[in-house]
């Protein structure tokens, strides 16, 4: 029996409309537009992309930067709609993207596990019932209870990873997230993904770490201005990639 497809990536087309105009007020803007003067440059992020991911596997998505690589995972995860084109996923979706986007700065990292946590889909009893474990594999200690402005980078990433990884997600789209903190946490937060991919959650993970890309994931796709370069499996994709 073939395996099932977690993520349809159909003839995906995102464009951006970009304002040409160095308009400096709101009232410039709004008289330019009225006497149909505004000139907008189109920019093509991702072109008729199209790939899948089944169930259980862990694809990864290289390319340089602008590639178009964040841009797909913001598609994937709904954030932005495509212009052209569909993506349909089979599962409920965790994202680790701009890490801490779904954070409030003027509240604690306790009053943060459950906004956070909130906004991933979980319940509040689900979170009282997770709380110690998140706190634990964070190692923010009493860091937990200061607001999360006083944060450094690392400490937020420890965070949110800690929230998005405290229950086995069907799809995970992960971007960079293993690059942050320290080389301590990194390796902790590795055995953690490969914990989840073994338990058979459908990673997608951009890392511009090919090291990390051929380690964990069974393909790849290789995107370049917006287009797919390459797909097949993570070696042969890597090997064309680094030359």
């Amino acid at each position: 029996m073939s395996q099932k497809t977690m993520i349809e990536v159909s003839d995906v087309t995102m464009r951006f409309r970009l304002n040409n105009d160095k308009i400096l007020s709101l009232k410039e803007f709004v008289t330019t537009a009225l006497r149909g003067k505004l000139q907008y440059n189109d920019f093509t992020a991702l072109e008729h992309v199209s790939f899948e991911v089944k169930k259980g596997e862990t694809l990864g998505l290289i390319g340089r930067n602008g590639a178009g690589k964040s841009t797909m995972l913001k598609v994937i995860s709904g954030i932005l709609k495509p212009t052209e084109g569909s993506v349909v996923c089979r599962g409920n979706v965790v994202p680790m993207l701009e890490l801490g986007s779904g954070f409030d700065f003027d509240l604690t990292g306790r009053e943060n596990i459950f906004l956070n946590g909130a906004i991933l889909g979980y319940s509040k009893e689900f979170l009282h019932e997770k709380y110690d474990e998140i706190v634990e594999f964070s190692e923010l200690g009493q860091f937990i209870e200061v607001p999360i402005r006083n944060y450094s980078s690392g400490m937020l990433a420890r965070l949110a990873f800690s929230i998005a990884t405290v229950v086995n997600p069907e799809i995970l789209i992960v971007d960079e997230i293993l690059s942050v903190g320290d080389a301590a946490f990194q390796e902790k937060s590795k055995k953690r993904m490969l914990e989840l991919m073994g338990g058979g959650t459908t990673v997608l993970f951009v890392s511009h770490s090919l090291e990390q890309i051929r380690e964990m994931c069974n393909r790849v796709v290789w995107l370049e201005h917006g287009n797919v370069k390459m797909v097949g499996a993570a070696a042969e994709v890597c090997d064309v990639y680094d030359i």
